[in-house]
């Protein structure tokens, strides 16, 4: 059965959407900006600081259900400019060093809020 995940250590979802669901077996997030849990938008950051702030909402979703880093089976990286590549990549090494998730990296003509980066993961709880 399906059921929402909810952390007020991420951004509150803005739309018709929720922060994340799962089945208790496996975790969906939505994609996850450079917005930070008070509201404050870094769209003018470089882009491996927007990557940064992306992933830490995401690992805040990971720990609502007890998972973290090493539980994300797969990562899709939405980026509005490809050329970006390479420091949203050393970044993201950060937080998936050992064993990393399996990953496809879009460049998209444009992002929600301006932003430069968007990711979204699906992880096991198992």
């Amino acid at each position: 059965m399906k059921r929402v995940t909810e952390t007020d250590a991420a951004p509150a979802a803005v739309g018709a959407y929720s922060q994340a669901t799962t089945d208790d077996s496996l975790l969906f997030t939505a994609g996850q900006i450079p917005l930070t849990p008070d509201g404050d938008l870094l769209e003018d950051e470089p882009i491996a600081v927007q990557t940064e702030q992306a992933l830490d909402n995401l690992v805040a979703i990971l720990e609502e259900e007890d998972a973290d880093a090493t539980d994300v089976l797969k990562v899709t990286v939405f980026l509005d400019d490809i050329d970006d590549f390479d420091a949203m990549n050393e970044a993201y090494a950060d937080y998936f060093d050992d064993e990393p998730p399996a990953r496809s990296a879009i460049e998209v003509a444009a992002l929600p809020k301006g932003v430069g980066v968007e990711l979204e993961a699906i992880a096991t709880l198992e």
